[in-house]
């Protein structure tokens, strides 16, 4: 359902990761960062906003405990750390980023419109992008019928703001044990608290020092990257926020503790099976458009497939060894999306005799409708149609100890590296005060959507594409 990029993604920040691991890479320029990625293929660069190039090595599978900043590792000038007795009588924020969902029916339609609103969810050339908002009105309206049977289904509503706010008062409680008092905001993308709402909140309180940690454990410019444009343009203008020293944790499916923590639901699940060992473990991850991944160089693909590898490494030093395999989910629309999709690969497990399945949600922390309605309900009723006959889900891993320690541990090593958010690029602004440039777009965006809900054979033909 989310997934989209744009190159124009990140602002020229600098982003922390664990301390430990600083090393003399690279000679850091306000616009260069040097980063790692994780599978062996030449080196990439990356385009980013305000001019930000990303210079990128691939290496091999090896790394473990590490919290990844901008899409993984980057280096930053040494006087931009603080020690930890710096930051003692400082006021600390931790910004819990996620993707928000509607609390009734009747949120429904909106909260798609705000989804499909978004140029980081719907990626159009810069030529058609007055079209955003009135394509993302015709989609929601088409959608919403279909997503209600959804969220009907789990109850009425998404649980996913519930869930956030019991790990953000669990992740609250291990720092306050850990002596590092902080308040802790929930910021979703879609829906209620939205960002914008939790940092104007921050500003109230006077917070002098910010983490920002989103719930994706692999980065994504269509979730981590879209919610990170939004505080980019929040803070370049404001005078108090672009001095805020801000720290962003962009990745961290890495660490120790998460890997640890998926290991321990799995082992736990494998369990319900009449022979553990012959149990298919299947991780079903969200997908992401291959566009993104092949165009605009969004590196989910790479992180999405080290996290597997590291988790069953981390489960054959406890004996398990069942075979696994990992697909994509929740596509949308007639681009080409990851593969291998997770419908077409459960038939073909039905058809090749697998009969015992675990389904891992590898992409989610928290419980919601791809979770409660699109695995527990669909993706079952298919796995059984096929031919699986047991099947098994490891929960999400919503607030396990062991996972809100490592996250609190995560916020800890990220807030030496805290440094303030730079101004976006003379360009990008003179872009954003073109209002009657926009304006007239708008108009005319809006008059196009009129007429293809007015043609019935448009509106058949655009209809069938998108749901």
């Amino acid at each position: 359902m989310e997934a989209a990029t744009s190159s124009r993604i990140l602002p020229q920040l600098n982003f922390n990761q664990n301390l430990t691991l600083l090393r003399p890479q690279a000679k850091l320029t306000p616009t260069v960062f040097t980063l790692a990625l994780h599978s062996n293929s030449n080196d990439k660069k990356l385009s980013i906003a305000g001019g930000l190039s990303l210079s990128c090595s691939k290496q091999r599978k090896d790394f473990v405990q590490r919290t990844f900043c901008s899409a993984e590792m980057c280096t930053f000038p040494a006087d931009a750390i603080k020690s930890h007795s710096d930051i003692a009588e400082e006021k600390i924020g931790v910004m819990l980023l996620n993707l928000g969902g509607p609390d009734t029916l009747n949120d429904v339609q909106p909260f798609l419109f705000n989804l499909f609103a978004d140029p980081d969810i719907i990626r159009l050339p810069r030529l058609f992008r007055f079209l955003q908002r009135p394509l993302a009105q015709l989609i929601s309206v088409l959608r919403a019928s279909k997503s209600k049977e959804g969220y009907a289904a789990i109850g009425g509503g998404s649980p996913l703001l519930t869930i956030t706010n019991e790990q953000a008062s669990a992740l609250k409680s291990v720092l306050e044990a850990k002596e590092v008092p902080v308040d802790v905001y929930v910021a979703m993308r879609y829906w209620h608290p939205f960002t914008e709402e939790a940092v104007h909140q921050i500003k109230r309180d006077r917070i002098t020092r910010l983490v920002v940690l989103p719930l994706y454990p692999q980065y994504s410019i269509s979730t981590t990257g879209s919610s990170i444009r939004v505080l980019r343009d929040m803070f370049k203008d404001d005078p108090v926020l672009s001095r805020l020293p801000v720290a962003i944790i962009q990745s961290w499916y890495q660490r120790e503790g998460y890997i640890k923590s998926m290991a321990d639901l799995i082992e736990k699940e494998l369990q319900i099976f009449e022979n553990p060992k012959e149990a298919m473990i299947f991780f079903s991850a969200h997908g992401v458009p291959v566009s993104y991944v092949e165009d605009a160089g969004d590196p989910y693909k790479d992180q999405m497939e080290e996290c597997i590898f590291l988790i069953m490494q981390e489960l054959k030093t406890r004996g398990v060894k069942n075979d696994y395999t990992l697909a994509y989910q929740s596509r949308v629309g007639p681009v080409q999306w990851l593969k291998p999709y997770t419908d077409e690969v459960l038939v073909e497990l039905g058809q090749r005799g697998v009969k015992s399945l675990l389904a891992v949600p590898v992409s989610f922390v928290s419980e919601h409708i791809e979770t409660l309605e699109e695995i527990d309900m669909e993706y079952k009723e298919l796995a059984i149609e096929s031919g699986i006959v047991n099947w098994g889900r490891v929960p999400a891993l919503n607030c396990t100890s062991s996972f809100i320690t490592d996250l609190a541990d995560a916020v800890i090593e990220a807030l030496p590296s805290a440094v303030a958010i730079s101004t976006t690029s003379e360009a990008e602004a003179e872009a954003d005060d073109d209002v009657v440039g926009y304006a007239i777009k708008m108009l005319f965006g809006s008059f196009v959507a009129f007429i293809l809900l007015l043609s019935p054979k448009l509106m058949k033909a655009f209809k069938s594409q998108i749901l």
